[in-house]
């Protein structure tokens, strides 16, 4: 069996698999990590540090010795002789495949926006933004031009979901409390945050009176939301939204997910956002002996509705695939359908607020914070980052203090800066 990815569907089916004698089992990724992605932005906004949301993926399967792990980036699927094809030119044969690629963000036909609107999907990505965020306070300290120092201090999030929510309200913390008395001729605390959403309202998934208690929450804290703005432009000088440029010199990406290509290795057919369709047990119509998990999935729920692309989604997928393959395999049982079961959509929005909603029960401010807290570190692997991460969690909860402020001065803006590019003018990331 060869999975392919190394994220919550691909490690939970390979736990599943772990110690069934017979079932010899690949896992093959790009990166030697399994990375907690719901909490990047927190490594973004400098909370937490990068270790602390990622795991080796050989460490976490070092007990499953019928598990090995292999550190490639797979470009193809021959689906007629069941091999994976790697870059590098290597053939990994297969009896069952069990794809969980994962997905990325979807500039809507504008992929020349990624380069000055960066999204959260790696732990490169965090860090770059991260140093952005920091580096643009830093240059602001040294602008003596009032336009150019505004533009420094403003950030712009695109996209009113979660990951837009979280981090605008992230950015707004470490703004107003983290580095509110570290400088001298700026005051962080007047950056201006924008959170941008083309819809009516933020968190579109959670009902109207959550949402309206998140907007609330994030004007609170200081971020200006601007609903029904679609953007239509950007660049190194900001954001066009309703046909007015707004200078910003770091602008995050949230806004729209695209799947990964494994469905043009497959040869099916996907939806117009490259989700592979999967059948009551997550195979792959069409194609025997592949399956799909995760964010590159399209599964429907027993109303018939997509599941969401959610880490609790591919976990749960995870753990009924690794059950059902072992099951048919090593017994020749069917499988009963995949049933999803919600643990509720969560965010909070900034410090010691936050909004959880499942079936008819609704939670906002501090309760549903904590609620978030512990659901999250109930799906960090390793008993390491559950305990580091509370720790970090509870220091920064009682001193309004981040302990990961770091710039790297590999960064290419850092380097910019260092060796004298105008302080108004740092390049994107």
């Amino acid at each position: 069996m060869v999975i392919v990815g190394g994220g919550f569907g691909g490690l939970t089916t390979a736990r599943g698999l772990g110690g069934a004698e017979g079932i010899a089992v690949t896992l093959i990724d790009r990166r030697n990590h399994h990375l907690f992605q719901p909490l990047l932005y927190q490594v973004a906004t400098a909370v937490i540090a990068p270790g602390e949301i990622a795991e080796p993926i050989r460490a976490i399967l070092r007990w499953d010795r019928n598990v090995s792990v292999l550190m490639g980036e797979v470009v193809g699927v021959d689906t007629d002789t069941r091999a994976v094809q790697l870059r590098d030119g290597t053939r990994i044969p297969y009896d069952t495949l069990v794809l969980a690629t994962g997905a990325t963000h979807s500039y809507f036909g504008h992929p020349e926006w990624e380069r000055y609107a960066p999204g959260l999907k790696t732990l490169d990505d965090a860090r770059r933004i991260r140093a952005r965020v920091l580096l643009a306070f830093e240059a602001a300290e040294r602008e003596d031009d009032p336009a150019a120092r505004d533009r420094l201090l403003t950030f712009a999030v695109i996209g009113g979901g979660p990951t837009g929510v979280e981090m605008a309200g992230a950015i707004a913390g470490l703004a107003h409390h983290a580095l509110s008395k570290d400088f001298r001729r700026i005051d962080p605390r007047k950056a201006r945050i924008l959170l941008i959403e083309a819809a009516p309202r933020v968190l579109g998934t959670f009902t109207e009176d959550l949402s309206a208690y998140a907007r609330q929450s994030l004007e609170r804290l200081g971020v200006t939301v601007l609903t029904e703005h679609a953007v239509e432009d950007v660049s190194e000088e900001g954001i066009t939204v309703k046909g007015k440029l707004i200078p910003a010199a770091t602008v995050v990406w949230g806004a729209g997910v695209r799947a990964s290509p494994a469905g043009e290795w497959l040869g099916v057919e996907t939806t117009r956002t490259g989700h592979v369709p999967v059948g009551p047990d997550l195979a792959v119509i069409g194609r025997p002996g592949v399956y799909a998990l995760g964010d590159l999935a399209m599964a429907k729920a027993e109303d018939g509705k997509p599941l969401p692309g959610l880490a609790q989604v591919a976990d749960q997928q995870g753990r009924y695939l690794g059950r059902a393959l072992r099951d048919r395999i090593l017994h020749g049982k069917a499988p009963k359908p995949f049933r999803f079961r919600s643990r509720g959509n969560l965010a909070i929005i900034g410090h010691n607020s936050g909004v959880v909603q499942w079936d008819h029960v609704k939670l906002k401010g501090f309760l549903a914070w904590l609620v978030w807290g512990v659901a999250h570190v109930y799906l960090l692997v390793g008993f390491h980052n559950r305990l580091v991460v509370t720790l970090r969690w509870l220091w920064a909860y009682l001193s309004f203090q981040r302990g990961a402020r770091l710039i790297s001065e590999r960064d290419e803006a850092v380097m910019a800066l260092i060796r004298g590019t105008p302080p108004g003018r740092i390049p994107p990331p």
